[in-house]
């Protein structure tokens, strides 16, 4: 039987009829309100995940744990988020496991961090800087209410100050207007032969940032966007894309440490 859902805990409402979601943290004595009505918390507190609820209005929900994914999109936004199409490929190309350590440049709302959080598990380490503090700080209350803070420490810095951490990192992410800034840093502290990935909106940012890698030592670089459409599955209509898609939301940029030829 699947774990109950506890007070403290996000869950997630999923309303089957237009497919809308609603998050918020489960808090004793509290009462969810919405346009489709509102149900107590103590309604949803010790039922099962997946278990269907009812508001006062009879519309039907169910009650989920929110995926790594949902909880990114929920986040209280204080700047533009890396949305989850783009955040599995970069984390994908950060290559990240458990226990290990990243840094990340350019905090904005927390939504990557909690992905980056995540991956590297409760023996890992995110290391996030930006440079300003009130973004760190709704940031923080975002990945608290994903259960996360033990896993993350944050700082302020500006872009092209030396990273405050201690030894070498497994990765290193940079979401920053002047992604170049942040490079020198980033070789100094990362692993030789691991992954720094990055996310910029504009063509001559990216041409910046690449120019930069090239520059600083960093090899196999690789640059692409991401698409994604929907698709409709209906048994009286059949099957046909959806007529909105996400489409451009940035650049994604990957690439690897060398060391100098002179080394090894």
């Amino acid at each position: 039987m699947a774990r109950p859902l506890e007070y403290g805990e996000q869950v997630l409402l999923w309303e089957p009829k237009r497919g809308r979601t609603f998050s918020f943290v489960l808090r004793e004595g509290e009462i969810f309100h919405s346009h489709k009505g509102s149900i107590p918390h103590g309604e949803i507190a010790g039922r099962p995940e997946g278990a269907w609820v009812v508001s006062s209005t009879g519309t039907e929900f169910v009650a989920f744990r929110p995926r790594v994914g949902e909880r990114m999109m929920k986040v209280r936004r204080r700047t533009q988020i890396v949305y989850p199409k783009d955040a599995g490929w970069l984390a994908l190309a950060l290559d990240l496991r458990p226990g290990m350590r990243v840094v990340e440049i350019g905090t904005g709302s927390g939504a990557f961090t909690i992905l980056l959080a995540q991956l590297v598990g409760p023996e890992g380490r995110v290391y996030t800087f930006d440079r300003r503090e009130d973004f760190l700080k709704n940031a923080m209350e975002n990945i608290a209410r994903a259960g996360l803070s033990e896993r993350v420490e944050a700082g302020v810095l500006e872009a092209g100050e030396p990273f405050p951490v201690e030894g070498e990192v497994d990765a290193v992410f940079i979401d920053l207007p002047e992604p170049w800034l942040a490079v020198p840093p980033a070789y100094s502290v990362l692993a030789a032969g691991r992954p720094l990935a990055g996310i910029v909106p504009t063509a001559e940012q990216l041409k910046g940032f690449v120019a930069a890698l090239e520059r600083e030592g960093f090899v196999a670089v690789e640059c692409v966007e991401m698409l994604e459409r929907r698709m409709l599955v209906r048994e009286r209509e059949g099957v046909r894309p959806a007529e909105r898609m996400v489409g451009f939301t940035g650049y994604l940029v990957a690439a690897r440490k060398a060391l100098g030829k002179e080394v090894g």
